[in-house]
């Protein structure tokens, strides 16, 4: 059994393809590979090239190996339906071409919902009919990801969207075929929205087929939820802070995916502000220094 330590572009700020505030896609393989890592997600379809050789010469040339892609996409507005199938398709093919396998689907910020992340009892909730309409916007992604192309579906809760709290993730996984959508975990996401990683992993190992590594810094994770700050604003002030320096018991963690023969990539995902972290490169090399320290290879 082997578990592999990842990083991914957000980590350097990477959030949207075309944000001016972006590190070239060339720094961020060449700082990752220095950080000690080999492997790296895609970021959003894009930033880095979609020309298949292109890219594969860049992994090649930094040692990397592509481990997954994200579609952060508004799954929850049916009138962006195509955008989202956009991302779908173009992140599919991206994954196809370099044999990674983890198509990791993430509802995308709402307007409804940012004011109240971290808030569950204030968060407003889908009506039945706009659920379940966008619970089947979800399965259609997963199923195409997943019989058109071979890739492994992921469901990523995430701060901010509908696929957030601990119920609405719940609800989710007992209304979809366990076959079609498995679930990528984010530890630091489900800080943020109030419920233990560690107990969520407990119960749904056996649908876990990728780990997000993130830590919130409780003190920082406090202030923005009692001010209503945004989600990028609170990247920004250092919400997602280095996992040493977090919350999250990343023993006890460990500790789970040992015992249940987890076999796979945990990918750090230190989301920031391109424009205020001013050594990403530093901070990735501390991480994985911190993750080896307590028995990560």
């Amino acid at each position: 059994m082997s578990m592999r330590i990842g990083n991914a572009p957000c980590s350097w700020g990477v959030e949207f393809a075309q944000d001016d505030r972006n590190p070239a896609w060339q720094t961020v393989l060449q700082q990752c590979s220095r950080a000690g890592y080999s492997g790296i997600e895609l970021g959003p379809v894009g930033f880095m090239p979609e020309d298949p050789g292109e890219l594969a010469d860049a992994l090649a040339a930094n040692g990397l190996e592509l481990i997954a892609g994200v579609v952060f996409r508004p799954f929850h507005d049916p009138a962006q339906w195509d955008d989202v199938l956009d991302g779908t398709v173009r992140t599919c093919k991206a994954l196809q071409a370099h044999g990674a396998k983890h198509c990791v689907l993430i509802d995308s910020i709402s307007a409804r919902r940012a004011p109240t992340a971290g808030r569950g009892q204030e968060a407003v909730k889908m009506e039945p009919d706009e659920w379940n309409a966008y619970r089947e916007r979800i399965v259609k992604a997963a199923t195409l990801a997943h019989e058109e192309y071979g890739l492994i579906p992921e469901i990523h809760p995430h701060a901010g969207g509908f696929m957030d709290f601990e119920p609405e993730v719940e609800r989710l996984l007992d209304e979809t075929d366990p076959e079609i959508l498995k679930i990528c975990i984010d530890t630091g996401h489900c800080t943020y929205a109030g419920f233990d990683p560690v107990a969520f992993m407990q119960r749904h190992m056996d649908r876990i087929t990728y780990v997000h590594f993130k830590s919130t810094d409780p003190v920082v994770k406090a202030r923005a939820i009692a001010n209503r700050t945004g989600f990028y604003d609170a990247c920004g002030q250092g919400i997602f802070c280095n996992l040493s320096d977090g919350e999250v018991d990343f023993v006890a963690v460990r500790k789970l995916l040992l015992d249940s023969g987890y076999d796979g990539w945990c990918t750090i995902e230190q989301d920031c502000d391109p424009t205020l972290n001013p050594d990403p490169e530093g901070d990735a090399r501390l991480n994985r220094e911190y993750l080896q320290s307590i028995g990560f290879d």
